[in-house]
């Protein structure tokens, strides 16, 4: 069963018990118990791939590529416009997928065999269709600025 389902389902019941007065009050009789049931609306934390995690995956791919921080931003631009950083982010009408926005899609295969769903490949292909067109993710957005697309 999953958490979601579990977490869902879960009822909390609390017990209170009220005694009036001292210890003799126990003499005089049970104390009173009042019990109350309720659902939560809780949501289970789960864990997704995230625009965050995303782009924490990113820039660590720039640092190893000795680009700076500049760099980062520009790909942080091109890439919340392109796919909002979803790595399952699917243009319907031109096929284009993943974050870098592939097109044909199956370009990424070369980066490796999860690339429909791991953002860490797509990155990596992303990165790499980026040096060896524009050079660095700079060129890269700015050409996206002047024709809408790279």
């Amino acid at each position: 069963m999953d958490s979601k389902r579990a977490l869902s389902g879960t009822l909390i019941s609390v017990t209170a018990f009220t005694a009036l007065g001292t210890a003799t009050a126990w003499a005089e009789g049970p104390p009173v118990v009042r019990t109350r049931t309720w659902t939560t609306s809780a949501q289970p934390k789960i864990t997704v791939a995230t625009p965050n995690r995303n782009k924490k995956i990113a820039l660590g791919q720039v640092v190893q590529r000795a680009w700076n921080y500049q760099e980062f931003r520009c790909l942080d631009n091109l890439w919340t416009r392109e796919s909002n950083w979803n790595h399952r982010a699917l243009n319907r009408s031109s096929g284009a997928y993943g974050i870098p926005q592939a097109l044909p899609a199956g370009k990424m295969r070369g980066a490796g065999r999860d690339w429909k769903s791991n953002p860490e490949t797509q990155i990596r292909w992303g990165l790499a269709y980026i040096k060896g067109r524009y050079g660095r993710p700079c060129g890269a957005w700015g050409h996206w600025r002047s024709h809408n697309w790279y």
